[in-house]
């Protein structure tokens, strides 16, 4: 029986040690990898489809589209805030919609592990500034937040404020200077127009475009001003 009892427990340490040898040995903690910062492109590719700029309807649609926008005097501004407009929401992974449009609009731009913008650089297209770091950059809302609360928005709910503020499929987001961005600060194109006298088509395209989507009015002189600049369309 002694003989009988020791085979076993030889047989069974045998085994277990067998079974260590086939599990694959851990890395060492200190060989964990760390992220790196990776190019924009990749990180866009992963998980978003869009990598340009979307570009407005032509200036022939656009004109039509400007016609049947209601022209009415601009709402109160009695309850806004840009709070009511849940912006910068997260797109994928750590990407929010700033990150997004920094890596779509920039040039050589490199994204650290929380997708945020280390390098790159960045063409103002409002006033053709070149920018050599993300901290330089605003990302503009086409439409501003206040603009839109003018015009309609007041009567939305929070959902629709949402996909407003961080809508990617239309010209909305766009990154220009700081200093461009707070010159427009929520002016509509009869208080304000881009510096480069070259984006003014773009850019009365664009503005046109958004309040066309998403219903929202024009104000007289806004609408003059709008087909003003869609004269310097070619």
């Amino acid at each position: 029986m002694i003989t009988s009892f020791r085979w076993r427990r030889r047989g069974a340490t045998a085994l277990a040690a067998l079974a260590l040898a086939l599990v694959p040995a851990a890395a060492p903690a200190s060989a964990a990898p760390t992220p790196a910062a990776v190019p924009a492109a990749a990180t866009a590719a992963a998980g978003f489809s869009h990598r340009e700029l979307p570009e407005p309807p032509p200036a022939g649609q656009v004109r039509a589209e400007l016609d049947q926008l209601v022209v009415e005097a601009p709402h109160s501004m009695d309850g806004y805030s840009r709070a009511k407009f849940p912006h910068w929401a997260i797109q994928w992974g750590t990407c929010d919609t700033r990150e997004v449009v920094l890596a779509r609009d920039g040039a050589g731009v490199v994204q650290d592990g929380q997708c945020r913008a280390v390098a790159g650089e960045w063409v103002s297209v409002y006033d053709d500034k070149v920018l050599d770091a993300a901290s330089k950059v605003d990302i503009d809302h086409m439409v501003p937040l206040a603009a839109a609360w003018r015009s309609g928005a007041d009567g939305w709910d929070t959902a629709k404020r949402k996909a407003f503020a961080n809508d990617l499929q239309h010209s909305q987001l766009v990154a220009v200077s700081a200093a461009s961005n707070r010159s427009k600060a929520d002016k509509s194109p009869d208080a304000w127009r881009p510096p480069a006298l070259g984006y003014w088509c773009t850019y009365a395209r664009a503005w046109t475009d958004i309040k066309h989507v998403y219903g929202l009015s024009v104000t007289g002189p806004e609408k003059a001003a709008l087909n003003e600049m869609l004269d310097t369309c070619a």
